[in-house]
């Protein structure tokens, strides 16, 4: 069975596992994706690079760790819902973490942010 270009829908000459009729049509499919996925992602990038500031500004470059009042994050406009990944620690207890920053919200209305050291 011969298989055709994805861009061009010519036939595809060569290997079995080609996708692609020639370079030209290889450059522009993957220049497109990226187009696609740079535009896609923006948003969420923005957010998650102001979370990261707010939790900076909010623990200071001096300090690992503080416990700070969840209305402080709410006004300064923190999402809790975008960070980039979370880990539970010993106790079982969730860390939402924003590349080297993270937070642990707690029942009181109080949250613990650490930088990753």
């Amino acid at each position: 069975m011969k298989t055709k270009c994805k861009i061009c829908s010519k036939i595809v000459k060569g290997r079995s596992d080609k996708k692609f009729c020639s370079s030209r049509c290889k450059n522009y499919y993957h220049v497109n994706l990226r187009k696609v996925t740079t535009k896609a992602t923006a948003a969420i990038d923005e957010m998650l690079h102001r979370n990261r500031s707010i939790l900076l500004e909010c623990l200071g470059k001096s300090t690992f760790q503080k416990k700070i009042k969840r209305t402080v994050l709410e006004k300064k406009n923190f999402k809790f819902q975008y960070h980039t990944h979370s880990l539970k620690n010993k106790q079982g207890k969730r860390y939402y973490w924003v590349y080297d920053f993270g937070w642990m919200p707690f029942s009181d209305d109080y949250v613990l942010v650490v930088q990753q050291r």
